[in-house]
């Protein structure tokens, strides 16, 4: 009995509203698990991508988990620490996310190999789009799955109109501002020529950035105008990305791993990653974190309220409409 009091008093307070965390078993702590093993003392850890890269978190009394952004940066810097680390594998399967988590997330990896001089090799899965190739090229290699979807490079900018729908019940919105662009991009009336110019040259710009991030990683074999005529916003299989010099190799986990392992100038490693209790990822297949994937679970009708009205590096058709 006293070993189940703190379950009962915790599911007392989530039933009454209160936001409750349980350590169960005093595993309120990064676990290190081996998915791959090898007799080497050095370890390549992985580190899994996945769902809308944005400062999302999925809520749960057994969540140890935050939003996209965190649980790579926590990762980063308990590989950071640990001396037997040679190197990571940032292993993606996202379709991108909102502009500054992404570039977050491309400069915490740029500082990560800077600070540490670890070797950080890419390998997409299913979907690395817009944002998830940001990112990704911030890695000296990137590996494609022989199904990957990738490419999106682009910006995209949301704006919901609610007009009709609000005339149509007889709702209309008053709006007292103090300048004509105060409420520009307001969901409750439809943009004028002239928001439309504001919001393209911001999209512009922010294009121009994605473009330059591109460059940096792909300069010895694309040239600024050879991205840009690439850069239309459309999506590649992995073999077009390799043709198109997207991406480095279309391969598998052992793929990156052997390139991570030729950077690191090492013959083998253990294949870590780090998890919560309960121990999910036991192996290189296992679930890989105790979120889901945003997109994974969820329908359009959930996912749109999250989406806010901003800018975007994200590939839209990746969100299921069921």
């Amino acid at each position: 009995m006293k070993k189940t009091w703190p379950i009962i008093i915790g599911l007392i307070l989530v039933a009454a509203g209160c936001t409750v965390r349980l350590d169960f078993l005093g595993e309120d702590r990064m676990q290190e698990v081996v998915l791959l093993k090898s007799p080497a003392k050095e370890k390549v850890l992985v580190i899994d991508l996945e769902g809308m890269i944005g400062p999302l978190g999925q809520d749960g009394i057994l969540n140890r988990e935050g939003d996209v952004l965190s649980r790579v940066y926590a990762r980063l810097q308990r590989a950071a620490e640990d001396s037997l680390v040679r190197g990571v594998i940032l292993r993606l399967d996202t379709p991108g996310g909102d502009v500054t988590s992404s570039d977050i997330l491309y400069r915490e990896i740029q500082k990560f190999k800077k600070n540490t001089g670890l070797p950080v090799v890419a390998l997409m899965m299913g979907v690395a789009a817009s944002g998830g190739y940001y990112v990704a090229s911030a890695c000296e290699a990137i590996v494609a799955h022989p199904s990957t979807i990738t490419g999106s490079i682009g910006v995209i900018s949301i704006f919901p109109d609610m007009e009709g729908l609000l005339s149509k019940v007889g709702i209309k919105m008053q709006v007292i501002k103090s300048g004509d662009l105060k409420d520009a991009g307001s969901p409750f009336r439809d943009l004028s020529e002239k928001e439309q110019r504001i919001f393209q040259e911001i999209i512009d710009e922010l294009y121009e950035r994605f473009l330059e991030v591109v460059h940096e990683r792909r300069k010895d074999a694309l040239s600024l105008d050879e991205i840009r005529n690439l850069a239309d916003g459309r999506v590649y299989t992995a073999v077009q990305a390799l043709k198109l010099k997207l991406v480095d190799e279309v391969g598998y986990i052992d793929d990156a791993l052997a390139r991570v392992l030729a950077l690191a100038k090492i013959p083998a490693a253990r294949v870590i990653a780090y998890t919560y209790y309960p121990k999910r990822q036991t192996n290189l297949y296992a679930a890989k974190l105790e979120n889901t994937s945003l997109f994974e679970q969820k329908s359009l009708a959930d996912v749109l309220p999250t989406l806010r009205s901003g800018f975007y590096y994200l590939w839209l058709p990746q969100m299921k409409l069921d």
